[in-house]
């Protein structure tokens, strides 16, 4: 395991992907902790705690401490990157000095410069040697195998738990970019909403991330989909079972789609012509869990008239980029110096 031990992490709004130099992604887990209100002491962490929420009695919260692609809430947060960090360097590397791993966080593109001190900070006290931050869009394309170092526009559309980020990278930077709070969260609580004002019915989060799984659509589909949810009657509070389609779930979710589209618009209209013509060339990919929802892609396509690829592991490739990018750390050092010479930062 020796000293050079270098870790990436994707520190998602939904889920935690870790990346451990020379092995890959060692981890993966939902960024949900369950802590006991009386004690302050962590009960659980990730899938455990992930089947906590909305099931927990009083005296335990299961908390996301990442709401919308920012850390919401500081100390659980640590913890849980802690408890990560040692879960796969094993305790006893982590706690002697010599061994803290340099670590590599990604954040989104819009984040602000206290948002950025926050995870610096939360990683540094969780037992980093030294922290770097790397913009997810980069990550997520060179995840998906993209050369961003060429003097070439390529488009990434990363669609998260709680951001979408777009960018037009050329020459291993950002262009354009934007980053947005629209994502699989916000699909979430759009199905929730639907529900509620269709079928006067009360679903949790979890029975609404289901849905988005197995009949989410935001295209016409071929052939149609449904599937039976349970809830809470809102009128007579008893339980609820009603049988839902793709179509509906498609009207549930035109907002928070529409949004999206847009943004991918308005990074189109404010990139450079030349760049334009390349991604009009190499078409648009798309990354993260939320790309995986059906039609995006299409629906994406069909607005803008440019070819949309989605990235072969979607949900990983900003781990993979992370990973790849830590091999380079020198590359990422210089851009930092240079960065700081244009007075960016």
């Amino acid at each position: 395991m020796g000293l050079g031990m270098d870790i990436g992490i994707d520190l998602g709004t939904a889920t935690v992907l870790i990346y451990i130099r020379g092995k890959g992604i060692v981890l993966k887990e939902p960024s949900v902790v369950a802590v006991d209100k009386n004690t302050n002491k962590l009960l659980a962490v990730g899938e455990e705690a992930r089947k906590m929420l909305g099931r927990t009695p009083g005296y335990i919260v299961a908390i996301r401490p990442l709401r919308d692609g920012v850390i919401s809430d500081y100390d659980i947060t640590e913890r849980m990157l802690k408890y990560f960090i040692d879960k796969v360097c094993g305790r006893r590397f982590s706690s002697l000095f010599r061994f803290k791993p340099r670590i590599m966080v990604c954040v989104p593109s819009g984040v602000t410069e206290v948002e950025k001190r926050a995870v610096i900070d939360a990683a540094m006290q969780a037992g980093a040697r030294r922290t770097y931050l790397i913009e997810e869009p980069i990550a997520a394309a060179i995840g998906a195998g993209l050369d961003i170092t060429k003097a070439c526009g390529s488009m990434v559309v990363d669609v998260g738990g709680g951001t979408t980020d777009i960018a037009v990278i050329s020459l291993g930077g950002t262009v354009v970019s934007t980053s947005i709070k629209v994502a699989g969260d916000k699909f979430d609580e759009s199905i929730v909403r639907y529900l509620r004002k269709k079928y006067n019915m009360m679903i949790g989060e979890r029975t609404s991330e289901e849905i988005k799984i197995q009949v989410g659509t935001v295209y016409p589909r071929v052939k149609e989909v449904s599937m039976e949810v349970r809830g809470r009657n809102l009128i007579t509070g008893l339980p609820k079972t009603v049988t839902i389609t793709s179509t509906e779930i498609m009207e549930a979710l035109e907002e928070p789609v529409a949004a999206i589209v847009d943004a991918v618009h308005s990074v189109l209209e404010k990139t450079p012509p030349e760049l334009a013509a390349d991604i009009s060339d190499r078409g648009i990919v798309m990354t993260g869990g939320g790309s995986l929802v059906y039609g995006l892609d299409k629906l994406i396509q069909e607005k803008t008239g440019i070819n949309v690829i989605i990235a072969d592991d979607a949900v990983s490739c900003v781990a993979l980029g992370t990973g790849k990018a830590l091999e380079n750390l020198e590359v990422i050092e210089k851009m930092e110096a240079a960065e700081a010479k244009l007075g960016r930062r």
